[in-house]
Parts: structure tokens; C-alpha cells; sequence
């Protein structure tokens, strides 16, 4: 280093600055250059300090191997110069004992009697400095357990509990670590996640503690089936080891998460994040770890058929997920036969290849963050019933899967039978009819059919084509009337219209049904078809009516940019349309196909009345209709028209009703739903919950939503709005680790085109109130001001205002306080725009704290606090007239000036410091306590509403009276204090707390010769 020698001061201020620095290299270099530093003071304890540092971030990093030199040189000068050392030194010394024991075992260079001879070595310094054994046998517990030395690490484990916990004890936090670890390694689970209990719910901690424990719970929570406790110990554990190098062990425990749990893709993802970890060598043991488990994520991939994938791995190839398989084995099983050859077994190695062959504990634990599917869905045909109309509540999840059905691999051979059952399905309207028609379609390639079956075939086939299907019906009509059946030909005719309709030709299309519609009741009437076909022909009528109505806009006819065409009239024939359907099915509802036809009219009717404004009636009506969906067993035909119902109900205020109808439809759809379906009803219904304060399961709703949208590939759309809905109900559970993970994994995706600009707002919102509960203001204020920046051109200001308030205060948290000043001045010319004195009140106070921090002077922060009080001042002036309607409004702004006043006081009290002359600071403490006595005359006029300002302002009088040596002032402030709790009960409220410093003063003063 340049420049002038540092002296003992700044070289130990250097130290502590350089300890809070980031895990890594550049700190390891940091603490080099001190020890060199230290060398020049010529002090003896400078040199010991500077060493201890420099071991202590060695062995916080990937390069652990280096930490035994400072080490092996702090023992000889403890053996040549015990004086030298303060009793921290010497402390410190004993400490790092253990970890040269840890240190050597994570070395296989290092010999098997080198370390045994050290447990001896540590085992007598111990017993010379008076410890306890515990540490020595926690230390050999270790050795024997990375041996496989059973009955040694049995023996060493029992005596490590056994003997008495002293200075020399690992943590409570890091103890109980490793002796959870040690049940679940011998398969005790259940016991393991019991010793953790106390560390993961916070009573015990340590600046690495619960990160590991939240690793090394994953593996077991997922073999006991604790799923829901599996996820959110990765979520959490993962933010706590993330920014630490040296936990690369842990690290591999969350990689190891993910390609057990079904979650591939976040495993190499996390792979990812972290390059340096496939080559870093410092730590042989951990990266044997990280390297075990990238095979085992490798293999996984491999197993799925995905071993050509492009993934991450060491620099300077281009790896495949195959190619790194056999990589990371090959590294794996390397450094573990180094630690065997140490050792003498075949432990380490037996290990290795145990958790590099693990299979999934679980198919696919959703975990809420954005992931990419590795096996593309198949893509799933519009599956419907023999005349479903596209889009309706029988399409979406009767696709056949790959591989599932019978008919699949059916023959030509089979073409009778596969006709026989794929009309079968279609009469009794099971969603399976599709994939049965799909399979006859197969067969009779090549084959000589009857124009009947060939009719069938082709109609089946139009319903699953879309626009490209209106062609194939008309053949389907023809091959129908060529086979003698003028109604089922009529029907196809309908079918086609509709898709019509559907695309845009909507008059076109209600032309050829109204004479389609004439001659099916024609026929009809003289008995030349079915009351199921005549159905068919009524109900397409009726629904390019209904269409037509819904897509005219709003029933007065100022619909979305264009005029209605149906107007008042098209709705009246419309609901004269779906009533006809009605009379003619209900008589008939014995057969489920026009049980169907008649659920579906009261639907039409339903959807008629919500577009007339009609809220009520449409429940009524939708209600109805889902209720004979599944009384038909038509269950999933329901499922449409179940969410419709819960949306409605929900406008109506019905929460019940809303949740009750969500729900059905998510029994109703069952397993028959498509991914997307699941996502979008998963959604409805975790917002429903999240309504009604049943927060846990919108939790789960939303979660299950945000799984569903990535498997339907709509991750970055409705998955991104899910992720935000699942982190502010995990939020308002106060799991604030599990939220942050979450909304960070959703702002990505976020934009304003897609989710508006207010999800991203409330999303950066909720993600700050998460970092400031987790002790990360910076990146809170980050958040805040971001979301600032986009509500600034908002309309209405108060978000804007607050958030520029918000991300002030983490700012000051955060040390920063010119950035923290800067930010409250935004804030409070907001306020003062908005009319809100309150707050702006606050964030002047909040300036003239952050202009004496930053060193700007006593002045500035004095004219700060003087705007204040002005400013409030005014406020109570002008509140009378508002006061006459809500009295409280004044008397708040009164209570906000004595606020102001008292922090006036203590604001020029603090900036005394030592070095201040004493004339002068008398001069500040008079000022101070004028201020705070203003403040204990303002709280005594609002009465008892504000004795306890006025007290803690009394109180803070006193002192100050006492600072400018009248203790006989300061003695009647204190007996005013106690005069004014005279009837309180004791206790712990504020009334003991002012109380007990009222005596302690009165104490103090009396002691000074008050008299």
C-alpha cells in the first residue's frame, strides 16, 4: 500500500469496515494488505489483531485452504509472547482451534494423523486454558462422522452433549446444526427438524445460522412429505446464502432441492448464479458437494430425455447437460477417492455416489417463482361435445395425452368397435369423445366407409379445426344427406354457422341459420328428424344470437368503438331464441344430450341478463345451469359457467357465494382441465380468498395459479400476475423472505402494457415493506424510488408522495443520509401539494435529523425544524373550520406540534458532542429546553388524551435541567411525573416506564444536593 503508515485506530476501524464487505477474494486481499499495515506500527497486538482478521475471512470464503499459515503463526507467537495477546486475543485464539479441526478434515492433502494428532493438540491446549472438553468432542464427533466411524462418532457425539457448555461451546444455533444433522444423516428425520425447531423459528442465531439449518432441512422435509414447509425453508434459506461465497455446501442443499422436487429448471438456474463454484478449490469438501449434486441435476435432465440441452457449467466450454453429467461425476467421485485415500475408506466415495443416484422425492413441488417447462405440454386439440360450441365450458381439457388412450394404437381391424364406442361417448356427451372420434379417424384411413360414418368422422374432425373447420362441416351435412339423415345435416349446417359467426360473420352467419332454423322445425314437425338434431339447429341459433348480442358491446348500444346492431330488439330475439331451445329440451331431459341443451339455455339466459345489467338474475340463471350440468353428470360442462358465478357474485358483494362457485368449478374441472384452465380458476379463487382475509389458502390458490400459468407456458403474462398476488398474501402473513423471493421472481415479467403500470407499483411496494422487515434498506429504498419514478405521472400524487417518504426513511437506515434528506425534500413538496401537513410536518423533522447527520450544521437543521413548526402551526389555524365537522382533525395537528416542538428540543440537545465549548453548550441545552418546554405546554392542552407525551416531554426537561446543573428543576419535573401517575396501576405500559425514570431522577438529584 501507498500513502502514510495507518495508526492502531484507523487500522482497527479498517478491520471492522473490511470484515462487513462481501464474502470473496477482493476482502481476502483487503485483509493482506492490513496484515502488512500492521507489520509497520512495530505493535505487537496490531500483528496478532491483523492476523486474526485475515484468518477469520479466510475461513468465510472459497479460499480456506489459505487460513492455516496466519494460524500456525499466531500459535508460535502465543508460545513465544503469551503476554502480548489481550484476553479477545486470547479468546479468539482457543476459538480457531476448532476450525483448523474442521479446516484440515475439508483438506484430503492434509494426512489422517496429522489430524488426529491436532484433536490431541487442541484437547491439551483446552484442558491447559481451563475449558471445557465439549468443543474438543464436538471437534472429534466430526472427525469420526466424515470416517464413517460409527461406533467413534457415537461415543464423540453422546460425550460432546454430556460435557458442560462453556466460552469455548459453539453457538447454541450451530450446535443444534450439527446435531440435527447427525439424526437425519442415521434417517431420524422427525427428530432432526425437532432439534432445528429453535433455530428455525429464531431463538437461536448466528451470522450463519439458520442458513445451513434451512438447507439441511430441505432432503428432509421432502422424505416426511412436509412439502408446504420444504418450499418456503428453500425460499427463505435461499436469500440467506445467496450473497455468501464460502456457503457453497449449503448452496448445493438448495440445487439438490430443486432436481428432487420436480423443479429442474430453478436448479440450473441457481447453477447459473454461480460460475465460480464449479472451479473454485479452496474447499475441496464443499465443491465435492456442489458437484455431486450438478450431477445429480445432470442425470435428472439426461433421464428426461434433455441430455442435448445447452446448461451452465465451468468456463471455457460449451457444455451439455450429458457432457456435464459425466463432468461432475468424474470431478465428484475424484476428490472424493482423494478423501478415501486420506482416510482409509471407502466412505466419502460411497456417499458421493448415494446422492449423485437419489430419485425425486415428489413429481413437482410448485414453488411460486418463474420457471420454464423442460418437456414442452402437449399441444391440446379444442377438444367439445358432438355440437359444442367452440370455447365453451366442455372445451378446454378433454384432450387426449400421449400415450393414455386405448385408441391410439388402434387398426383398421378395430374400426367397427372404435365406431360403436366413439358414438357411445358422444350420445352420453363424455369429454372423451373427442380423443375416441380422433382414434376412428386413424383406423379408417384408407379404408371404404359408409357416407354415414364418414359424415360422423368428418364433423368430429371440424369441431377440433376452428375457422379451418366451417369447410369440413358442410362436407359432413353433405355426406349426412347422402347417407339419408336431412336433420344431422341441418345440425352440421348450424355447427358451421356458428363458427362462422365466431370469426366475424356474425350477419352472414345468423342468415343461414334463421333458414336452417326453419326447415329443421319443418321437418321436425312432420317427423322427418330427432329432437336431439332439431336441438342441435336451435341451439346454434341461439347461440349466434346470444354472440351477437355480446359482441355489439353494451346493451344500450355504445359498445367498444362501434354501434350495436342488435340493439334492444337483437336481445329480444336473442332470449326468444334460447327460450325456444328451453321448451324444446326441458320435456326431453331424461337424455343427457338435451339435458345438456337445456343447462346450456339457462346459461344463454344467464349471460343475456348480465349484459342487460341484471346481475342478480344472471346469478339466478347461471346458478341454475351449472347445478344441471351436474345433475346431467356433466360436471365439467359447468366449470365455465361456475367461474362466470363467482365473478358475479363477487360484483355483488356475495364473497360466500363467489368462493363457493370457484371452488366447484375447480372440483368440477378436475384433472380434465388444461393447464391453463387450472391457472386461470386457481387465480379467481385465491383473489376471492384473499378478499375475505382467508389469507393462507389465496396463498395456495395463487401459488397453484402461477405453477399451472408456467406449464401453459403464459409464465411471463397471467404467471407474473399470479407471482404478484402470491407475494402480497404471503406478505400479509408477515413471511417476508418467502414474499421477497417471490415478487423479485415477478417483476421481470411485469410490464405496463400487459399488468398495468399499478401492479408493477404495488409489486415494488410490496417487495420494499419485505426488504425492510429482512434488514435490506438499501435495496427497499431501491424499490421504493423506483415505484416513485413510475406513480410520479400518475394523476393523483399521494403514491407518489409516499413512496418517495418510504424510500427516505430505508435511506436513512441504511446510512445514507444526504441520499435519505434528498429524498424526504421530495416527499414533503408532495405533501405540501396534497394539503396533508401531517405528513409534511414529518418529513421536515425527518430533513432536519438527515441535515445533521450529514454534517451540514446545526443551522440548517435548526431553520428545518423551524419550517415545522410554522408549517404546523398554520395547519391548527387552519383546521377550525374542518374541526366544526370532525373535531379530531385540529387536535391531531396540535398533538403533531408538541411532537415538533419536543424533537426541536432534542435535536439541538444532540448536537452537543464533546468537543463543544461549555459556554456554548449551555447555550444549546437553554435552547433545547425552551423547545421541549413548548412541547410539555402543548401536550398538557389536549388533556389526558396526551399525558404520556407530555410526561416523556417532562422527563426530557428534567434531563436537560440537570445537564445545566439545577437539580432542584429537575426534581420538581420528576415529582410533577409521579404527581401524574399518582392513581396508575403499576405495570409495564408507558405509565411504569415514566414512573421508574421519574425516580431514578428524583434519585440521581437528590444524590446531587438538590435540598
Amino acid at each position: 500500500m501507498n500513502g502514510p503508515a495507518m495508526d492502531f485506530d484507523t487500522l482497527r476501524q479498517a478491520m471492522g469496515d473490511n470484515y462487513e464487505q462481501p464474502e470473496g477474494p477482493a476482502r481476502n486481499a483487503r485483509a493482506e494488505q492490513l496484515l502488512a499495515e500492521a507489520e509497520k506500527l512495530d505493535i505487537p497486538l496490531a500483528v496478532i489483531e491483523a492476523l486474526g482478521h485475515q484468518l477469520k475471512v479466510y475461513n468465510y470464503s472459497s479460499e480456506k485452504d489459505k487460513m492455516f499459515v496466519p494460524f500456525a503463526r499466531l500459535l508460535r507467537l502465543w508460545d513465544e509472547h503469551p503476554e502480548d495477546f489481550d484476553e479477545y486475543e486470547i479468546h479468539s485464539l482457543h476459538w480457531v482451534f476448532k476450525w483448523m479441526s474442521a479446516g484440515m478434515l475439508d483438506q484430503p492433502h492434509i494426512p489422517l494423523a496429522s489430524i488426529e494428532k491436532w484433536l490431541g493438540e487442541m484437547e491439551y491446549r483446552y484442558r491447559l486454558a481451563g475449558h471445557s472438553e465439549r468443543a474438543v468432542r464436538g471437534a472429534e464427533f466430526s472427525v469420526a462422522a466424515h470416517l464413517g466411524d460409527m461406533e467413534r462418532a457415537e461415543r464423540a457425539y453422546a460425550a460432546w452433549l454430556a460435557a458442560d457448555r462453556d466460552s469455548m461451546a459453539d453457538c447454541h444455533a450451530c450446535e443444534l446444526h450439527s446435531q440435527g444433522w447427525w439424526q437425519a444423516e442415521r434417517d431420524a428425520d422427525a427428530q432432526a427438524l425437532e432439534l432445528w425447531r429453535p433455530v428455525l423459528e429464531g431463538e437461536h442465531s448466528c451470522a450463519h445460522e439458520p442458513h445451513t439449518v434451512l438447507a439441511s432441512s430441505l432432503v428432509p422435509l421432502l422424505r416426511l412429505g412436509r412439502l408446504e414447509e420444504a418450499r418456503a425453508h428453500h425460499l427463505r434459506g435461499l436469500r440467506l446464502v445467496r450473497p455468501m461465497e464460502s456457503m457453497r455446501a449449503a448452496y448445493a442443499d438448495h440445487v439438490e432441492f430443486c432436481a428432487l422436487s420436480g423443479n429442474e429448471a430453478r436448479a440450473l438456474e441457481l447453477l447459473a448464479e454461480r460460475p465460480a463454484y464449479f472451479t473454485d478449490s479452496g474447499d475441496p469438501r464443499s465443491k465435492l458437494d456442489f458437484m455431486a449434486v450438478t450431477a445429480l441435476v445432470m442425470d435428472r435432465l439426461t433421464g428426461l430425455g434433455l441430455g442435448g440441452r445447452t446448461v451452465p457449467g465451468p468456463a471455457g466450454h460449451t457444455w451439455t447437460a450429458g457432457e456435464l453429467a459425466a463432468h461432475a461425476r468424474e470431478q465428484a467421485l475424484s476428490l472424493a477417492a482423494r478423501f478415501d485415500a486420506r482416510n482409509g475408506t471407502s466412505y466419502v466415495s460411497g456417499r458421493a455416489r448415494a446422492r449423485m443416484d437419489r430419485r425425486p422425492l415428489v413429481d413437482r413441488l410448485p414453488l411460486g417463482v418463474r420457471s420454464a417447462r423442460h418437456v414442452p405440454a402437449a399441444a391440446a386439440a379444442a377438444a367439445s361435445d358432438t355440437d359444442a360450441r367452440p370455447g365453451s365450458g366442455s372445451g378446454p381439457d378433454t384432450a387426449p395425452r400421449p400415450g393414455e388412450d386405448g385408441p391410439d394404437r388402434a387398426t383398421g381391424s378395430d374400426l367397427p368397435a372404435l365406431l360403436a364406442e366413439a358414438r357411445r361417448l358422444s350420445r352420453s356427451r363424455d369429454p372423451d369423445a373427442v380423443a375416441a372420434w380422433a382414434a376412428v379417424s386413424r383406423a379408417a384411413e384408407g379404408r371404404e366407409l359408409e357416407a354415414r360414418d364418414r359424415a360422423e368422422i368428418a364433423d368430429h374432425a371440424a369441431m377440433e379445426r376452428g375457422p379451418e373447420g366451417i369447410e369440413l362441416f358442410h362436407e359432413a351435412a353433405e355426406l349426412y344427406d347422402a347417407a339419408g339423415d336431412p336433420g344431422e345435416a341441418l345440425a352440421a349446417r348450424a355447427r358451421a354457422a356458428y363458427v362462422l359467426a365466431l370469426v366475424g360473420g356474425s350477419e352472414e352467419a345468423l342468415a343461414a341459420v334463421t333458414e336452417l332454423h326453419e326447415k329443421a322445425l319443418a321437418l321436425f314437425a312432420d317427423g322427418g328428424t330427432g329432437v336431439s338434431q332439431t336441438a342441435s339447429v336451435l341451439v346454434g341459433r341461439a347461440r349466434i344470437l346470444v354472440h351477437r348480442v355480446q359482441e355489439s358491446g353494451d346493451a344500450d348500444g355504445s359498445g367498444p368503438g362501434r354501434p350495436d346492431p342488435a340493439g334492444a330488439d337483437g336481445i329480444r330475439a336473442a332470449e326468444a331464441a334460447v327460450r325456444e331451445l328451453l321448451t324444446l329440451s326441458e320435456p326431453h331431459v331424461a337424455d343427457v344430450r338435451m339435458a345438456s341443451r337445456a343447462a346450456e339455455a339457462q346459461a344463454m339466459l344467464g349471460e343475456l341478463a348480465a349484459h342487460s345489467g341484471d346481475a342478480e338474475a344472471a346469478a339466478e340463471l347461471l346458478g341454475r345451469a351449472a347445478e344441471a350440468f351436474v345433475a346431467a353428470g356433466l360436471p365439467s360442462f359447468a366449470v365455465e359457467y361456475e367461474s362466470r358465478l363467482a365473478g358475479i357474485a363477487r360484483h355483488l358483494g356475495d364473497a360466500e357465494g363467489a368462493e363457493r362457485a370457484a371452488r366447484a368449478a375447480l372440483e368440477h374441472g378436475g384433472p380434465r382441465l388444461e393447464p391453463m384452465g387450472q391457472a386461470q380458476l386457481h387465480l379467481q379463487l385465491a383473489e376471492i380468498l384473499g378478499e375475505t382475509e382467508q389469507v393462507a389458502d389465496a396463498a395456495e390458490h395463487a401459488l397453484e395459479a402461477a405453477h399451472w400459468a408456467d406449464e401453459a407456458g403464459q409464465g411471463p403474462t397471467l404467471g407474473a400476475w399470479a407471482r404478484h398476488q402470491l407475494g402480497g398474501f404471503l406478505l400479509r402473513q408477515g413471511r417476508w423472505a418467502e414474499a421477497a423471493e417471490i415478487l423479485e421472481s415477478a417483476l421481470p415479467d411485469l410490464t405496463g402494457d400487459m399488468h398495468g403500470d399499478g401492479a408493477i407499483v404495488q409489486t415494488r411496494w410490496w417487495l420494499g415493506d419485505c426488504l425492510t422487515e429482512l434488514g435490506e434498506h438499501r435495496d427497499a429504498a431501491e424499490n421504493w424510488l423506483r415505484a416513485a419514478d413510475i406513480a410520479r405521472h400518475w394523476p393523483e400524487q399521494r403514491d407518489h408522495a409516499t413512496l418517495a417518504h418510504l424510500a427516505a426513511e430505508a435511506l436513512g437506515h441504511a446510512g445514507l443520509p444526504a441520499e435519505a434528506e434528498r429524498a424526504y425534500a421530495r416527499a414533503g413538496d408532495l405533501w405540501r401539494e396534497l394539503g396533508n401537513v401531517h405528513a409534511l410536518v414529518r418529513s421536515l423533522r425527518a430533513r432536519a435529523w438527515a441535515s445533521l447527520r450529514t454534517g451540514a450544521g446545526l443551522d440548517r437543521s435548526r431553520e428545518l425544524m423551524a419550517e415545522a413548526v410554522r408549517d404546523c402551526e398554520e395547519g391548527v389555524r387552519l383546521s377550525g373550520a374542518v374541526g366544526e365537522q370532525d373535531p379530531q382533525v385540529p387536535l391531531r395537528l396540535v398533538a403533531e406540534l408538541g411532537h415538533t416542538h419536543r424533537q426541536f428540543g432534542d435535536l439541538v440537545a444532540r448536537s452537543v458532542t464533546d468537543d463543544v465549548e461549555e459556554g456554548v453548550a449551555r447555550g444549546l441545552f437553554e435552547e433545547a429546553l425552551g423547545h421541549v418546554t413548548r412541547a410539555v405546554s402543548v401536550f398538557a392542552s389536549l388533556g389526558d388524551e396526551a399525558l404520556d407525551a407530555r410526561t416523556g416531554a417532562e422527563l426530557a426537561a428534567g434531563w436537560l435541567e440537570a445537564d445545566l446543573l439545577r437539580p432542584a428543576a429537575a426534581a420538581a419535573r420528576a415529582r410533577g411525573v409521579l404527581s401524574a401517575y399518582a392513581g396508575a396501576s403499576e405495570g409495564d405500559g408507558p405509565a411504569g416506564a415514566r414512573r421508574a425514570e421519574a425516580e431514578n431522577m428524583l434519585r440521581l438529584m437528590e444524590e446531587r444536593g438538590e435540598g
